[in-house]
């Protein structure tokens, strides 16, 4: 352990915890009030203000900074109060319960939130910069669905309250958590993120799916067993291993491998706060030296992202962290008298079990509350709990350690403590160097379109729905050509209709290691068991025109496509099947060899295109973009065919990210340009910002693309953007003319020269450029009979006969 110091040679800048302070109701309660999240969070403020053990006015007195952990009505953009809530939630609280904060917190998303904290304003304590900090987090989900499900709308409470005063919040804090990727597949509830991880913890120590069910429930029974006995425990039912496998009595299936009793309860009314102050200005208070607690060791670790993690079973950020902790308060697990390791899930205990050799009958027991599954798990704050609850036992058992570990996301923000009422001198950590340590261990490939075959690192399926439709998650490796080492990882959901891979990732002992076929569409990846399954289940089509579509108008004469975008009363933005109508439309003109040129324009005289129709962009249409990108054109790896925009009208967000995959762009006299997409706080992620720069030069690409001002016809002309100006009405009559100029060259000589200045824009240097693109030209334009035809018109003074060969 740490070295012993008496309070009196402490410098008295030295944090120190003085107060702790719990509440919690059920719906059972006879005395349940059905509070809101500001009052429940104010009752637990009071105890932990009378927990000092003197006048709680005169330590409220005495803070000047508030933070709230954030509940989970606020953790997301898709997180809503449906019973409303205050504007200002630290000082709400500071409102009810006396205090004065000069300034008021709310932190940013995650279970690791509350120990985190501690550390942060343990260190704004030893820095001088705060004197007293409450931190406080409540949740009363349990009364906000009971009002929703049970009471009429006029009898339902209104928390909503506004706050005056300054608030720092610190947002979300959700980047590294959720990605595109893994929206896009469903892979964003934590159950079936957990899942995976748990799933590939099971392959990797070799049990069978009974054998790693026992191991779980033999894990977590002694926590309901703590549970049982906690006050504040939302359930308060002490449950044998035999019970929490059994899937009868409420235990139901929730996917591969949980159960209803295995993972976290956040039906919850529960609150838990903290005060924390410096040695000198609790001894100025006269806080018995008895009730102070001290932080001994300390680290707060992140791991990498999901998709990056070189191994899924594992999670070596909650180790190191753990370990750090540990090392700075001189002491080994062994050591520690009190565990509390956050349960939200069977594999969060696990990691820190394997890597410490904890077993789960330990006589201390893993958890001091009954863990999230039984205790409850209140949103963000449950560590707030476990804190309070270590703070009681050692303040019991003078000089002996407790230990909090805290998980935020998916194993991924790691916070430990541990406590003893032994002063101690305050040492910051080391957690940079750990985190840069961390950081550069390799990596994983990942790859977002997926297709080959490969084979099943991971996977979750749940139980069939009332329709008996079961959701799948499979991570997988492809077999890249990577003979001793796994390939390129990859998401994917499994094709409804294949029952065989279905029927495998619910029944065998070990789908992990099978091996699958992937395919990638515009709505994700898919796996079958084989390639010819895929294939009998999605087909290959050949490319080829409609007679008519939905929302686009095409026209085809001679050797030209025209392609008109036809939603005038939405401005010709693009909804999902809009995008995959056009998507549809330029396979098949590139497949088509009698079609040489294409115009792309827009319906009616107002607009070529609005971009995104946002009024589509709820659930899956957000991310329901075509591979081959916004409009079928802005990520299309090659465009060997020349595409013209005549630019009607307004060309803005993913319509001027359109014109820009276009080869040359016609415009409107009265037509503008502009990339509003940071106004509706979005980003020109469909090429624009990638694009617009190359077009236009950093400068005033910047300025269009942060400001989202336009620019019109005239400037764009100036400037390289339009290559000819139409008078207003004409733009489609001056493009089928520059179509007409084009379609006079010959074009095999046309697509020999796009793909070599599409080749030429990858190589910075002129000569080197020249030198690698004017072989391929020649070789294609040599084998052609167009360059023959082209001669010999020339020398005959006749017009060519161009054949496309």
């Amino acid at each position: 352990m740490a070295p012993r110091v008496s309070l009196d040679e402490l410098d008295p800048r030295t944090p120190v915890l003085i107060g702790v302070g719990q509440a919690s109701e059920r719906l059972t309660d006879p005395d349940y009030r059905g509070l809101g999240e500001a009052d429940l969070a104010a009752q637990a403020v009071r105890e932990a203000l009378a927990d000092t053990g003197i006048d709680p006015a005169s330590v409220a007195a005495e803070i000047d900074t508030v933070v709230a952990v954030r509940s989970f009505e606020v953790s997301s953009p898709l997180s809503a109060a449906p019973l409303g809530r205050p504007d200002n939630m630290p000082r709400a609280v500071a409102a009810r319960t006396g205090l004065d904060p000069a300034t008021a917190i709310t932190e940013v998303v995650g279970g690791q939130s509350p120990q985190k904290l501690v550390t942060e304003f343990a260190q704004r304590i030893a820095d001088g910069r705060t004197d007293g900090v409450v931190i406080v987090g409540a949740e009363v989900i349990s009364t906000v669905r009971h009002a929703m499900s049970e009471l009429a709308a006029e009898d339902r409470p209104d928390f909503a309250e506004h706050v005056d005063g300054s608030h720092e919040d610190r947002g979300f804090g959700l980047a590294g958590l959720t990605t595109a990727q893994e929206a896009r597949h469903h892979l964003i509830e934590p159950l079936l993120q957990y899942a995976l991880l748990e799933n590939a913890r099971r392959h990797r120590i070799g049990l069978s799916r009974t054998e790693y069910a026992r191991s779980m429930a033999e894990l977590f029974a002694p926590m309901s067993q703590v549970a049982a006995t906690n006050p504040h425990a939302a359930s308060r039912q002490s449950r044998t291993a035999d019970e929490l496998l059994d899937t009868t009595n409420g235990n139901r299936a929730l996917t591969d491998p949980y159960t209803r009793l295995l993972v976290s309860r956040d039906q919850v009314n529960q609150a838990a706060s903290v005060i924390l102050m410096s040695v000198g200005r609790a001894r100025a208070l006269g806080i018995d030296p008895a009730r102070c607690v001290f932080l001994h060791g300390h680290s707060d670790l992140r791991e990498r992202p999901l998709m990056e993690r070189p191994d899924l079973s594992q999670g070596p950020a909650a180790t190191a962290a753990l370990g750090a902790a540990l090392e700075m308060a001189g002491t080994e697990l062994d050591e520690i008298a009190f565990l509390d390791l956050y349960s939200c899930f069977p594999i969060a205990v696990f990691t820190v079990c394997d890597a410490f050799g904890l077993s789960a009958d330990d006589p201390r027991g893993l958890t001091v509350t009954g863990g999230l599954p039984y205790f409850g798990g209140p949103g963000n704050n449950y560590s707030m709990h476990a804190i309070a609850e270590i703070a009681g036992r050692v303040r019991a058992r003078p000089g002996t350690l407790g230990l909090v570990a805290a998980n935020g996301g998916v194993l991924s923000k790691y916070s430990v403590g541990i406590y003893s009422t032994d002063p101690v001198a305050w040492h910051a950590a080391d957690d940079a160097r750990r985190q840069c340590e961390l950081d550069a261990a390799p990596g994983v490939d990942d790859c977002h379109d997926a297709d080959g075959t490969a084979t099943i690192e991971t996977y979750t399926i749940t139980p069939p729905d009332r329709k008996g439709r079961r959701r799948t998650i499979v991570i997988g490796r492809l077999d890249d050509d990577t003979p001793n080492d796994p390939g390129r990882r990859f998401i994917a959901n499994v094709a409804d209709a294949d029952e065989e891979l279905l029927d495998r990732l619910a029944t065998a002992d070990d789908p992990i290691g099978t091996a699958v076929f992937v395919r990638s569409f515009a709505h994700g990846n898919r796996v079958a068991v084989s390639e010819e399954r895929m294939t009998e289940l999605f087909p290959v089509t050949t490319h080829r025109f409609r007679d008519a579509y939905e929302h686009i108008g095409i026209r085809r004469e001679g050797h030209l496509l025209e392609v008109t975008i036809d939603r005038p009363g939405s401005r010709n933005a693009l909804n999902p099947k809009a995008n995959a109508e056009l998507d549809e439309i330029f396979d098949a003109y590139f497949a088509d060899p009698d079609l040489w040129v294409a115009i792309l324009t827009g319906a009616g005289d107002k607009a070529f295109s609005s971009g995104n129709d946002l009024a589509h962009m709820a659930g899956d249409a957000l991310l329901a973009v075509p591979k081959n990108g916004f409009g079928g054109l802005t990520s299309r790896p090659t465009m060997p065919k020349p595409v013209i925009a005549a630019v009607n009208g307004l060309a803005l967000g993913g319509g001027l990210e359109i014109a820009l995959a276009c080869h040359i762009i016609v415009a409107d006299e009265q037509a503008s340009f502009g990339l509003p997409e940071v106004k509706v706080g979005l980003a020109a992620a469909a090429g624009g910002l990638v694009r617009l720069p190359r077009a236009l030069g950093p400068a005033l690409a910047r300025d269009m693309i942060l400001t989202g001002r336009r620019i019109d016809t005239a400037e764009a002309h100036r400037i390289g953007l339009v290559s000819r100006i139409a008078e207003h009405g004409r733009s489609l009559e001056v493009a089928r003319a520059v179509a007409a100029e084009i379609l006079a060259g010959s074009p095999t000589a046309v697509r020999a020269s796009l793909a070599a200045m599409a080749a030429a824009e990858q190589i910075p240097d002129p000569v080197e450029a020249i030198g690698a693109t004017t072989p391929a030209v020649l070789n294609d334009l040599l084998i052609s009979q167009d360059t023959m035809e082209g001669v010999l018109a020339f020398v005959t003074k006749r017009a060519p006969n161009w054949t496309g060969r």
